[in-house]
């Protein structure tokens, strides 16, 4: 959606594909970072974007064994918005699908769902898509597959995924919110469990992580015992975990860190997390495919100035932006082997490692995990 505004504002035709009538769907990101805002910022959408309904903050924080740590202080990074933005991401959807219909250039169709490329001679021409049942061709200069861990477009491409590995999953539901909750959104990690809560307003979007393949036992030890689970690490919720009445209110997300060996093939490249699906670790995964879709822009529009984009124009993108994308699955995979899967899978009363005491202790040592989280290792910026 980024990729085809800027592409649209540009001047350039767009054709932006989505399967789904609405852009409504829980397991969207939330989580806008600083770079995100940056970009937004820079395109002069920053104003306008901040009217949707949001919360702000400028703190990372967890409560390990009881004892809370602050992870990430954002106010220490000198930039204009020094804060993550929590908005349900079918808002952001829908406000950056207005943005682009503001351009003649920009068509947006909904419940459109690839279901092949179209080749001729060795390159993709366009995409064979489905609406209402209905087949249809949909011709193009260039396909970007933009279409998640779960890409048609990177799978009819026949591009090469090397896994990365996630030994971790996540059990995604959601309980009412009272008025009188903890305002300050954290982690919560103890005696083998970690719950993570989303504030969505009026309720609670919460993410209870658990180990890869474990939620079968999880289901035969009782509906009683996973609500005693989630009061264990957040005893306020007491009086609404009886919500939770069955497993179908449970949804198991299964985590996949992967990406491509090769983003593009003739008139085709991916980006976002069809070329490299990120683990849930920090909420990046969103941040990172805006990051992609400006660096792609910045290639593309100039390119489609002076003529055609060729394969050359597709490896400079991915030159660009793979080093970014896999220093932080390594960052998270580090994440989960040395901090998740050590406390998922011990019992005993959680401890916190001496590095984190150390953000308490010394303060300024916020700025790093801030950087990482909230820019990434190379941020992008808006040229056209």
């Amino acid at each position: 959606m980024m990729l085809g505004y800027l592409l649209a504002r540009a001047g350039i035709e767009v054709v932006v594909l989505e399967k789904w009538p609405d852009f409504f769907r829980d397991f969207r990101g939330d989580t806008i970072h600083p770079s995100s805002l940056q970009v937004l910022s820079e395109l002069g959408l920053l104003d306008e974007f901040l009217k949707l309904p949001h919360d702000k903050t400028t703190r990372v924080e967890a409560q390990i064994g009881g004892v809370p740590v602050t992870i990430a202080d954002f106010s220490w990074l000198n930039i204009r918005t020094p804060y993550i933005a929590f908005t349900p991401q079918w808002h952001f959807l829908n406000f950056l699908a207005q943005a682009g219909r503001a351009y003649p250039q920009f068509q947006l169709l909904m419940e459109t769902e690839v279901v092949d490329l179209l080749w001729e001679d060795g390159y993709v021409k366009g995409v064979k898509a489905k609406s209402k049942g209905v087949e249809r061709e949909i011709r193009a200069e260039i396909v970007v597959g933009a279409d998640g861990r779960h890409s048609t477009v990177r799978e009819k491409a026949n591009l090469p995924v090397e896994n990365v590995g996630a030994p971790i999953d996540v059990l995604w539901f959601r309980l009412s919110k009272h008025a009188d909750d903890p305002k300050q959104l954290f982690a919560l990690m103890d005696h083998g469990k970690l719950l993570v809560m989303v504030d969505r307003g009026d309720y609670w979007q919460c993410a209870f992580e658990i180990v890869k393949g474990g939620f079968e036992q999880i289901k035969k030890n009782g509906l009683e015992n996973f609500r005693q689970a989630i009061t264990s690490l957040a005893p306020f919720t007491k009086d609404r975990v009886d919500e939770i009445i069955d497993w179908d209110q449970v949804k198991l997300l299964s985590v996949t860190v992967d990406h491509l060996r090769t983003w593009h093939q003739p008139g085709l490249i991916c980006i976002g997390d069809a070329a490299h699906a990120m683990s849930p670790v920090g909420g990046v995964g969103i941040n990172l495919a805006i990051q992609d879709a400006v660096a792609a822009a910045n290639v593309l529009i100039p390119a489609f100035r002076e003529g055609f984009p060729t394969q050359a124009h597709f490896a400079h993108i991915q030159k660009r932006r793979e080093f970014p994308a896999r220093m932080t699955q390594r960052f998270q995979v580090l994440i989960q082997d040395k901090v998740l899967i050590p406390y998922l899978n011990s019992k005993e009363r959680a401890t916190v490692p001496w590095v984190l005491r150390l953000f308490n202790w010394l303060p300024f040592l916020r700025w790093f995990p801030a950087r990482f989280f909230g820019l990434g290792f190379r941020s992008e910026h808006v040229k056209y």
